[in-house]
């Protein structure tokens, strides 16, 4: 069954979640051959001319190739290549982006990944018109989201913009995908192994809304994922397909949660930690899929930790009385620049440290702590099992391998500053465990 088939009919169904859940894409076209669709969404679309978005490479990779289809069937188009080197997701390129596509298109195609599509949707969203994105390597899970992640004063965010209407992968244009983003596929996919769990731990913790059918969507999609994995760098085309479908799925996940916890949890907040550290001190990073397969690998260590915890009430309390915040603040400003102060600034409305919130939150976890430890036995593979699958498609497995600077102990200690939700390192902290658990 083609993918959207089934996504259609997953929201048919009534969720016990309580939530409504509606497919935010209109149309999904996956295979081999699948850009040559291009001509029948701009005819069901009415569109008279096209802004067609890409950089340098994937221009070569495939908008050559779109604009030629869009050439030979009488569309009129614009062509706008962003960058002629590496394009950032900062003010700069989102300005360039509206200067150089004009007033006078009526139909965004993006054709690229990662940041190409991250500014196509905002590109669609102030202009108001369709967007399509034909995708050229499978490397992340943002094709289907409805946001987009960018660079603000040294802070990664993410700010609304607009879901695909239209999301186009062809096979034969993403295998070819250099086989570091087609790592990184597979990357960000291994990440929902501690999103899940961490979203299930939440639940249990501060009630957040969670949904099992939404959860399960998504660990279907992993395990198609893991079991095509050996294919992905023969270039496979079911491996690619799988990779690829699985991001779409995320993306959607998240559509249908009304939130990124389906697809997002600690691991992406040391990615986002490395990639501010990356802006405001120059730092070598790599691709988010790559950063958050090594801290999924991380992750998945220190799960086996907390494993073999014994929460006390005692020493979880005097732990946090004796946690001074300011001092904490000039760490973080210390350490990741002025991209701490919104987290600092956040902190006063969020109030994550907040000693009677702490409590509240202890107990729970007291009296779930059994029912926390299923889940991290159900839903996280181990650490070496995790490595297992990276070292199968040569992937780093390591932060040596990674090569990225920065005390780790402390990337991971901020990583509960980034935002309001509840993952890892806030769990330990709580129980005023974090320095015996990661540095044992």
């Amino acid at each position: 069954m083609e993918i959207k088939e089934s996504l259609k009919i997953f929201c048919e169904k009534p969720c016990s979640c309580g939530k409504k859940h509606v497919l935010p894409v209109s149309d999904i076209f996956i295979g081999n051959g699948a850009i040559q669709r291009i001509t029948d969404v701009v005819a069901a679309y009415g569109a008279k001319k096209a802004a067609v978005l890409s950089d340098k490479n994937t221009f070569d990779a495939a908008g050559e190739k779109v604009c030629g289809i869009l050439r030979n069937s009488g569309t009129e188009y614009k062509n706008v290549i962003l960058s002629d080197g590496k394009l950032f997701p900062d003010e700069r390129a989102v300005g360039k982006a509206a200067m150089l596509t004009g007033g006078d298109c009526d139909m965004v195609i993006s054709v690229g990944s990662g940041v190409v599509n991250d500014i196509g949707k905002i590109i669609s969203a102030l202009t108001k018109t369709p967007y399509v994105i034909v995708a050229t390597a499978p490397s992340m899970d943002g094709y289907a989201s409805a946001t987009s992640s960018m660079d603000i004063d040294g802070l990664k965010v993410s700010l609304p913009s607009k879901c695909p209407d239209v999301i186009i992968g062809d096979i034969d244009v993403l295998k070819n995908a250099p086989v570091r983003m087609l790592q990184a596929g597979i990357g960000d996919m291994l990440a929902k192994y501690i999103s899940i769990a961490e979203w299930r731990i939440s639940h249990e913790i501060t009630g957040e809304y969670y949904c099992e059918r939404v959860a399960d969507l998504v660990r279907k999609a992993l395990k198609r994922c893991v079991d095509n994995a050996a294919g992905l760098l023969k270039r496979d085309d079911e491996a690619v397909r799988s990779v690829f479908e699985g991001l779409v799925v995320s993306g959607v996940a998240m559509a249908f949660a009304g939130v990124s916890r389906p697809a997002s949890g600690v691991e992406h907040y040391f990615s986002h930690i490395w990639d501010m550290r990356g802006l405001e001190f120059g730092t070598k990073t790599d691709l988010h899929g790559i950063q958050c397969a090594v801290a999924t690998s991380v992750a998945a260590g220190l799960y086996e930790k907390v494993k073999l915890l014994s929460p006390d009430r005692e020493k979880a309390l005097k732990y946090v009385k004796a946690f001074d915040y300011d001092k904490h603040a000039e760490k973080l400003r210390e350490f990741i620049g002025k991209g701490a102060d919104a987290m600092i600034a956040n902190e006063k409305t969020e109030r994550k440290y907040d000693a009677a919130k702490h409590a509240a939150r202890l107990e729970a976890i007291l009296g779930k702590w059994k029912d926390i430890i299923s889940i991290i036995e159900e839903e996280i593979p181990l650490k070496s099992q995790i490595n297992g699958i990276l070292g199968k498609i040569g992937a780093p497995e390591t932060i040596e391998e990674l090569g990225i600077e920065g005390d780790i102990y402390r990337v991971f200690g901020f990583t509960k500053d980034i935002r309001d939700k509840y993952v890892l390192s806030r769990l330990l902290w709580d129980l005023g465990e974090t320095e015996n658990v990661f540095r044992s």
